[in-house]
């Protein structure tokens, strides 16, 4: 009986170590620092709970996650700009835009040197996450099952953007 229970635990550690290979090895580690242009905004946690939503809050500054499906932003099809919710910076052209099925507003590229990317371990096996280059605020993580041309898929809470059409920029 022991015996048995050796080769089960043994073969779940393999196993275990099977998928984190798998995982790990197509985990997009895209590595992005802001552009040097980009003056960081560094706000107290008291000025960015009186700036910010709840839920924006919770997203941006606690790197939560928003329910699939919850946000307009998913519908947007209009030619525009998305941006950091907590400071404006734009980070998404609509172009790279695409529907990833997900349920999350889904990009294949960003706007260059205006977002960041770390390694994320809250899940256990290793993800990239991406934020804000000015003040640091979460947006989401990248993955490798995106269109051409980057075949990357940057998944964004919608909580964390918001879209300014064309015809509204300055």
């Amino acid at each position: 009986m022991k015996r048995f229970w050796f080769l089960m635990l043994g073969g779940g550690g393999v196993a275990l170590l099977v998928v984190a290979f798998l995982f790990i090895k197509s985990d997009p580690t895209v590595h992005a620092a802001a552009s040097p242009e980009i003056q960081k905004l560094s706000l107290s946690e008291r000025e960015w709970k009186e700036r910010l939503t709840p839920a924006q809050f919770e997203v941006l500054r606690k790197a939560g996650t928003e329910r699939a499906g919850s946000s307009a932003l998913n519908q947007e099809k209009r030619a525009g700009t998305f941006v950091c919710a907590a400071c404006g910076l734009e980070l998404f052209r609509s172009q790279y835009k695409f529907e990833s099925g997900t349920g999350w507003p889904s990009f294949y590229d960003v706007i260059n040197g205006h977002v960041e990317t770390k390694r994320d371990f809250s899940m256990i096996l290793p993800r990239t996450e991406y934020h804000c280059g000015r003040c640091g605020g979460h947006q989401g993580h990248i993955f490798d099952d995106g269109p051409p041309p980057t075949h990357l898929r940057y998944c964004n809470n919608g909580v964390a953007l918001k879209f300014i059409p064309d015809k509204e920029k300055p």
